[in-house]
């Protein structure tokens, strides 16, 4: 078995040399030396068994200083970027240690997005095949509250959730925190930029005394240090300092559309992108066989790659796929794991990924061996909130990309069919027999035919292309449709961006504005919604009438309409935002 590891590929473009800044461990991510396996953790045979059959036998840096922590049951606090593989870090060691049949849960995971803990929990059920009689339950809000309340009554071993979840069954008595043996923060910056923090102080007060608490995070700001001081004893601190990479080698480009044209889209994207060995993301199992039967529809040559695929069957199709007999493998993350192919040159993220974690996994799969890659995100209308999560977490901007179009395809068509033609006619065959035969054929049918060179050359070029148009040219109509829906979505976008953060390129104030200086910021945990709200409310405009919105720690700068009367301006100034005034002034 090849040597995997059990995390997200360095080879992607996300800072993870590491580094430990403070006490205790002090590791190179780029280390090569710790090749001694799962094993020595001392896991049970089940828990090695599984982490084998999922094909890891390596341990990344983060989990090689982490599991012996909290295999010992310490506090820990890790600052690790996304990729690093944290998740392993703290799952396993969990599994490892759970009690049997408890009846109640032991473990509670916190996690900042309903996406992080879907994915989170989905990790924990890969890791625990080994262990028949363990369950796990996401709970997050927009699911089915008397589901989740079924669910927990029956006997759950680990609940993951959001915060205004958990706080919600913990209130209602629906989950019972009193046999809890571990807490998990994970990605708690992510939950104080949130506004959740509160939140999970709250849940914290109501735990055990006696329970060993683990934080992750990807950076490490005043407030979440001093939670760690105030809830954690004596922790295991482990630093992943993120380093930036030399060279980023992977192109990142999303496609806005929506998911009735996906596969269309997909196809177009096929055609105009890459010839190299293709790798497409889809959610689920079903979605797997559905794409993977539409492309064989077009006469593409694809493979599956999902859960359901035995291991040798796996690793057959990976092989062929490294071998070039294959070109598209359609996967999903967990069945993708671990997978090393030199001669990927384009991933496809054909769903969006839950979380930023398996994006960094999934284009991870290209750029490889130095080479260059390309990764295509498909985005339908309601997930494009979700970029910027994405983007924070490969540290670029992902660049919009258009459906390929008719006239793309084309000239994409013309320039490979010429390529080939240009190779065909500078390369000998291996035989020079069959060569001697080939002319012969030629003279022969020049002769018969009496027909100019130039038809017969066409004739074989007729040949080639085979009875497929040569030209595509359906509607485009679904494409212009598309275009036109995404432009109004970008004007609404960069509307709604602007008056919440303000154009941090850009510090021009509009003609019809003025700027004022409010005495509310970051340190109040004051969002832009509460200063629309209370601004709109007192001086009875509308929200789109208030401009562009900067957020600093001890105060915050908006526009607002010029000539504003200087009896509203007066009352702004009392008006209170997170208790405290706005104490409102013209901005210098």
């Amino acid at each position: 078995m090849t040597n995997k590891n059990l995390h997200e590929d360095t080879s992607c473009p996300v800072d993870q040399d590491v580094l430990d800044e403070s006490t205790e461990n002090v590791l190179d991510e780029g280390d090569q030396n710790s090749k001694n396996g799962f094993s020595e953790f001392n896991f049970s045979e089940e828990l090695i068994q599984t982490i084998s059959n999922q094909g890891y036998s390596s341990p990344t840096p983060i989990q090689k200083a982490a599991i012996p922590e909290l295999l010992l049951g310490r506090d820990l606090v890790g600052q690790a970027q996304t990729g690093t593989g944290k998740t392993a870090a703290f799952a396993l060691p969990i599994l490892e240690r759970l009690k049997k049949n408890v009846g109640h849960p032991q473990v509670l995971v916190l996690a900042p997005t309903r996406e992080l803990a879907m994915q989170v929990a989905e990790s924990f059920r890969t890791y625990s095949a080994g262990h028949p009689h363990f369950k796990v339950l996401a709970i997050y809000g927009g699911s089915d509250f008397r589901n989740q309340i079924n669910t927990l009554r029956r006997g759950v071993d680990v609940v993951v959730g959001t915060p205004g979840r958990v706080m919600d069954h913990m209130r209602q008595k629906t989950l019972n925190t009193s046999h809890l043996s571990c807490l998990v923060l994970d990605e708690a910056d992510e939950m104080l930029r949130m506004g959740f923090i509160d939140d999970v102080e709250w849940i914290l007060e109501q735990l055990p005394e006696e329970r060993q608490l683990v934080l992750f995070s990807a950076t490490m700001p005043s407030e979440i240090r001093r939670l760690s001081k105030k809830y954690l004893n004596s922790p295991a601190e482990i630093t992943i300092k993120a380093t930036e990479l030399k060279e980023r080698l992977i192109r990142q480009r999303y496609i806005s559309v929506q998911n009735i044209y996906k596969v269309n889209a997909l196809q177009r994207v096929l055609e105009a992108v890459s010839e190299e060995g293709v790798i497409i993301f889809a959610r689920t199992k079903a979605i797997t066989i559905v794409v993977a039967e539409k492309l064989e529809s077009y006469g593409y040559n694809v493979a599956v790659l999902n859960g359901d695929i035995p291991q040798n069957q796996r690793e057959r199709t990976v092989e062929r796929l490294r071998q070039g007999s294959i070109n598209i493998l359609v996967a999903t993350d967990v069945a993708a794991r671990g997978l090393d192919v030199d001669r990927i040159g384009l991933v496809i993220n054909y769903d969006m990924p839950f979380d930023r974690e398996a994006y960094v996994h999934r284009i991870g799969r290209t750029g490889r061996a130095g080479r260059n890659g390309e990764a295509i995100l498909f985005v339908n209308p309601r997930e494009r909130s979700f970029l910027s999560n994405l983007e924070r977490a490969v540290g670029q901007p992902i660049e919009k990309m258009d459906i390929p179009d008719n006239e793309l395809i084309n000239s994409n068509r013309i320039q490979k069919l010429k390529e080939k033609l240009i190779k065909a006619a500078s390369t000998e065959r291996e035989n020079p027999e069959e060569s001697d035969i080939l002319d012969t054929l030629i003279t022969n049918v020049e002769k018969e035919l009496d027909i100019d060179p130039k038809d017969l050359t066409l004739a074989a070029l007729n040949l080639a292309v085979g009875f497929n148009p040569l030209l595509e040219n359906g509607s485009e109509d679904w494409i212009r449709q598309s275009a036109q829906r995404n432009t109004r979505n970008d004007r609404r976008d960069n509307k709604f961006k602007q008056r919440r953060r303000g154009d941090f390129d850009n510090n021009r104030l509009e003609d019809e504005m003025d700027r004022f200086r409010v005495e509310v910021g970051h340190r109040d945990r004051v969002k832009p919604g509460n200063l629309v709200g209370a601004i709109a409310n007192e001086a009875g405009l509308k929200g789109r009438s208030i401009g562009r919105i900067r957020i600093f720690e001890n105060y915050s700068l908006v526009d607002l309409p010029k000539q504003m009367p200087d009896n509203v301006f007066q009352a702004l100034k009392k008006v209170k935002v997170m208790n405290r005034e706005l104490q409102i002034n013209r901005a210098d």
